[in-house]
């Protein structure tokens, strides 16, 4: 049951920190998300949300992985 809400919390906690470093990412390149209507700065700032969402996701999944240790 812990283990099911562990692998839970950390997915979300890895997807909320990457998402955060794509917007970070943004605004230090001058894009604005909140910009109205869809320019081309917007899209890419959406982009890069999207893909640090899914870089933390996989990084939380990574680090959570069993190590195997290889001889």
């Amino acid at each position: 049951m812990f283990a099911s809400l562990i692998e839970g919390l950390t997915d979300a906690l890895g997807f909320v920190l990457g998402a955060l470093l794509g917007y970070g990412f943004g605004v230090a390149f001058g894009l604005d998300l909140f910009a109205p209507g869809y320019g081309t700065g917007s899209i890419i700032a959406i982009m890069l949300v999207g893909l640090g969402g899914g870089m933390g996701l996989q990084a939380a999944r990574h680090f959570r992985a069993p190590k195997v240790d290889a001889e």
